[in-house]
């Protein structure tokens, strides 16, 4: 059975450091609001966004019936002299989670997003040549394993990639090429649906094409009015989210009928995740996360 859980980016508790932060909901709220909305899992977050002591972190999860399912760690990957530090938080954030008795968890792996200035400013149009080199490709792939052989190595636990805009592995053929270059057994895909829309692709190909693969799953929408427009005024990845580019689900392009169709067909049976990025102090998160999850009401999935 398909289980449905929200994360703290839909409050604006975003891994990115902005001028905004400094309005981030607490995370006591948050993960009361998920569960007043109907939700019973979340995300992590941002390391230190909610407590670093396993004791504490099942406390607040148990206190509302919630289960959790995952971390995203963010590892500037296509830099080797980064990889020892990436592999010491993604251990550190596993055995939180362990400890926690949260053996199941993914460890979402990221690039390190919005570090890179022309992948911030283009995101949602990179040619190839924003890409990365040979040598840079090798040592991403190389880095993205070591990470997932660790954290199963030491605990058990299993890896999912997640593609981004304003990060390296944005486009479908970028997607493409770190899947051929990883390990099948070790790294699994976290399909992100507005992320790869907006990243010039429709989903639902990358689903059926990844359908092994996809051991994680976030349910985003996206707004290709909301991109153009940004785009006219030469605005960046963050200027797209302020604009609302992630908008409410079933109000974008994403088709999350054909989506859910082909989940139900392939027998997914884990967790989705719904995110609706906004960034710190924007919008109405509570309502949002109401009306997505009365939104998958009607395909059937709650």
């Amino acid at each position: 059975m398909i289980k449905i859980a929200n994360a703290p980016c839909s409050w604006g508790a975003l891994e990115f450091d902005l001028e905004e932060s400094s309005q981030q909901i607490g995370f006591e709220q948050v993960l009361d609001e998920i569960k007043e909305t109907g939700y019973i899992g979340t995300e992590l977050g941002d390391w230190g966004y909610m407590p670093t002591t396993p004791g504490l972190l099942r406390e607040e999860m148990d206190k509302r019936g919630l289960q959790l399912l995952g971390a995203f760690v963010p590892v500037a990957l296509a830099d080797p002299a980064r990889h020892e530090q990436g592999i010491t938080t993604a251990l550190k954030t596993a055995e939180l989670m362990y400890q926690a008795g949260y053996e199941n968890a993914f460890i979402v792996l990221a690039d390190d997003n919005g570090t890179v200035p022309e992948r911030i400013k283009n995101a949602g149009r990179i040619s190839p040549d924003m890409g990365l080199s040979e040598k840079q490709w090798f040592h991403y792939a190389q880095g993205a394993n070591a990470v997932a052989k660790i954290v199963k190595d030491t605990f058990g636990m299993r890896t999912v990639f997640h593609h981004h805009c304003a990060g390296y592995i944005e486009t479908p053929e970028e997607i493409e090429r770190l899947m051929s270059l990883t390990d099948p057994e070790l790294l699994g895909l976290c399909l992100d649906m507005g992320h790869y829309a907006f990243g010039g692709g429709n989903p639902l190909d990358a689903l059926k094409k990844y359908a092994n693969r996809i051991w994680h799953v976030h349910f985003k929408d996206f707004d290709p009015g909301i991109a153009q427009l940004s785009r006219e005024v030469q605005g960046d990845y963050f200027d797209a989210i302020k604009r609302g580019v992630f908008c409410k689900l079933g109000e974008g392009a994403v088709d999350f009928g054909e989506i859910v169709d082909y989940l139900h067909e392939i027998g997914y049976s884990d967790w989705i995740v719904v995110e609706q990025d906004v960034l710190p102090g924007m919008g109405h998160p509570k309502a949002c996360a109401q009306a997505n999850r009365d939104y998958l009401k009607t395909l059937g999935l709650i």
